[in-house]
């Protein structure tokens, strides 16, 4: 090796014996920022835990299947569609779009259960606007644990 001759090795430091407690704090106030300012909506937009449509009776005898699009609404006003969150303008521009693809699309209108009238009246109103021929809204059968149908 080149350092041999002129004896380098001999003047280096040694090499660290561990990897001290620096690694930890690291990792100790990243676990402690994400619990601290961490959110589901922050770090991943979607729909909570929490989540529940309205329940209806007979919701699954007026059950039809969709293959259309789907959008979620929450009781806090906060609108996802496939592409993540939208506020009412950009919902208008998104189903503009969307009907602009298909003859006659469908939409359903997942509402969670603290939404009110007049917001899904607005969202229905919309959707026919920019050309859906079906606008249906999601409701569960009373009882019904888990299972969701859906009824207009």
């Amino acid at each position: 090796m080149i350092a041999r001759p002129l004896d380098l090795a001999s003047r280096l430091r040694p090499p660290p014996h561990g990897t001290g407690a620096l690694h930890y704090v690291n990792v100790g106030l990243v676990v402690f920022f994400f619990s601290i300012l961490g959110s589901r909506f922050i770090l991943a937009p979607g729909l909570g835990v929490d989540f529940q449509l309205p329940q209806m009776a007979g919701a699954r005898s007026g059950a039809v299947p969709t293959a259309g699009y789907v959008i979620n609404v929450l009781r806090s006003g906060q609108i996802f569609t496939e592409d993540g969150l939208v506020d009412m303008g950009q919902l208008r521009e998104w189903l503009k779009v969307r009907a602009g693809r298909d003859a006659r699309p469908t939409l359903l209108i997942r509402a969670s259960s603290g939404v009110t009238l007049s917001e899904l009246i607005e969202i229905q109103g919309a959707a026919r606007g920019a050309g859906f021929g079906k606008v249906l809204w999601g409701a569960e059968e009373p009882g019904v644990e888990g299972g969701q149908a859906d009824s207009k």
